[in-house]
């Protein structure tokens, strides 16, 4: 069974949205991306650290998901990362009401021994140092590297960030974020940017719009599954990474096409997680549930359709 290594946060969140709010619950990249990757046949471990305060129900989540959690360090006296947030009423935009580092702040990531040869390693988004840290450790190069990443670090740590970029095979950014790092208003014109960074692949996520998926000169795009009820849109960028690492890890397929796979699965498994508050609907959607939904994908985008046009000579 192939390896698969996450990096990532692993938190406390405090959510409000137009339709309720939650006190302090299970969050962290790290934690979708482990959720989302586990629907895959493939062992899976998650570098994080969390303080004295974690509830061990939360590591059991990922024990009995077939995670490895020897390498989430819990400190002794110390407090788990916690963030805050309120969401606008389109949901496509949050202020950021409290951030506490806590352990965070001194994270100094640890692979274990038994993932140092990882096939696919998911960078999570976290500083780049951490990132780098990371991938300094690998005995063995990695099939893949993907990388997830946000503005705060564009604007606090670029240098450090385009060191990352250039060691990684995928980055997935947001619309809003890949115009930032490039400059470039045109999303086709950023991905091209971002190529000559390093990065083999280019996802651009475009929330409710879907997602865009670049290479060399091909360009593919996959829909968002329209839903009845968004309630909250909290780690849905993550559980789609996990998603997409999680399926190349398993498949060990590194074609476009199957990076098209990849997308649909991803984008499947966030719909899923805007469905309830925090974790919630991750932890108790079935695969049945999974394979309906992407045969809804198939059948949103699939068509027959004539070529035949008018000859204007005729």
């Amino acid at each position: 069974m192939n390896k698969l290594l996450i990096v990532g946060s692993v938190a406390f969140d405090a959510i409000e949205t137009p339709f309720g709010k939650t006190d302090k619950i299970l969050g962290g990249a790290g934690t979708y991306i482990g959720l989302a990757s586990s629907f895959f046949k493939v062992k899976s471990a998650i570098v994080s650290v969390v303080g004295e305060d974690f509830p061990q129900e939360h590591i059991d989540l990922f024990t009995n998901r077939g995670i490895d959690v020897s390498a989430i360090e819990v400190v002794k006296g110390g407090k788990t990362f916690f963030w805050k947030g309120r969401y606008h009423n389109d949901l496509n935009s949050r202020d950021t009401l409290e951030t506490q580092l806590n352990v965070l702040g001194d994270f100094q990531p640890k692979v274990p021994q038994n993932f140092k040869d990882a096939d696919v390693v998911m960078l999570g988004n976290l500083h780049p140092l951490v990132q780098i840290s990371v991938l300094d450790q690998m005995e063995k190069a990695p099939k893949l590297v993907v990388l997830d990443t946000m503005n705060f670090w564009m604007d606090c740590a670029l240098p450090e960030l385009k060191e990352v970029i250039k060691r990684v095979d995928v980055i997935t950014v947001n619309d809003e974020e890949a115009r930032q790092l490039t400059g470039e208003y045109s999303l086709v014109k950023a991905a091209a940017k971002i190529h000559e960074m390093g990065p083999e692949y280019v996802v651009i996520k475009k929330g409710e719009h879907g997602a865009l998926l670049f290479h060399d000169k091909q360009v593919f795009f996959a829909p968002a599954l329209p839903l009845e009820e968004v309630f909250d849109p909290t780690g849905a960028g993550d559980t789609f990474a996990g998603g997409f690492a999680g399926y190349i890890a398993q498949s060990e397929n590194l074609s476009f096409k199957n990076m098209k796979n990849a997308i649909i699965y991803g984008s499947t498994l966030a719909s899923f997680c805007v469905e309830q508050f925090g974790t919630q609907r991750m932890e108790d959607v079935s695969k049945e549930e999974v394979i309906d939904r992407l045969q809804q994908f198939k059948a949103l985008t699939q068509f027959d359709i004539s070529l035949d046009l008018k000859n204007e000579e005729e």
